[in-house]
């Protein structure tokens, strides 16, 4: 039975706007509701999909919905994560991880979900930012695809283009740690929150119906990392 109390403070950190809701809204949203501290970071703006502007606003927004009320942009250039030196993002992200100090953080894995470059190198950075700066005991968590989330909707995800070719990278689901389908009201909350990033969410809500866009996103995954050398 999965308990957001365990995760005590989170640390978020993310590549685009919709990155944290999608991946994580239904946690975030439950820690939150319990007065837990929930710290969202930001790498890029998604200014390749949209008014940068608008998405930070429709973030703003969205992070509304979930209750969260700290939130860092790191001001990247959106598709250029790789370019960034990584002991300055790295640095950046140490910095906020020894701020905060959060209990968990939560992030991409290696594969970055989705195969996304973005994703991919912030998975580095935030793994990296964690080994030099996380306190003793915290956890670092990253989301993965499920084997049951991904069977289930493998016919809509090649039809939408969601993933990079090659991915997803699959995870059996006895090794997750946290493998969660969200609560009916959590789920609601959730697609609120996604629905509060527009441009990104409305034409596919339009086409998919607001209930079956409910399912699909109602589940989370994560796996834990350990901690690396210092």
């Amino acid at each position: 039975m999965f308990d957001v109390g365990e995760l005590g403070t989170i640390l978020g950190i993310w590549a685009h706007p919709d990155d944290e809701a999608y991946l994580s809204g239904g946690i975030m949203a439950m820690a939150a509701a319990r007065g837990q501290r929930v710290v969202c970071v930001t790498a890029t703006c998604g200014e390749l999909a949209g008014s940068a502007a608008e998405r930070r606003r429709e973030l703003d927004r969205c992070l509304g919905v979930l209750g969260v009320r700290e939130h860092h942009w790191l001001d990247y250039p959106d598709g250029g994560c790789a370019g960034v030196p990584v002991a300055e993002a790295v640095g950046k992200l140490a910095a906020l991880i020894g701020e905060v100090r959060p209990d968990t953080v939560l992030t991409f894995g290696p594969d970055g979900n989705t195969g996304h470059t973005d994703h991919r190198t912030v998975a580095v950075w935030a793994a990296d930012a964690f080994d030099q700066a996380a306190p003793a005991g915290a956890r670092l968590l990253q989301s993965v695809v499920g084997e049951r989330w991904a069977r289930r909707w493998a016919p809509l995800n090649d039809g939408l283009n969601v993933f990079y070719p090659g991915y997803p990278v699959v995870v059996p689901d006895g090794d997750l740690a946290i493998d969660l389908v969200l609560d009916p009201n959590t789920t609601e909350l959730k697609v609120r929150a996604l629905a509060a990033q527009r441009s990104q969410t409305a034409a596919l809500i339009g086409a998919m119906g607001r209930e079956r866009y409910a399912e699909w996103v109602a589940d989370e995954a994560f796996v834990e990392r350990g901690r690396g050398p210092r």
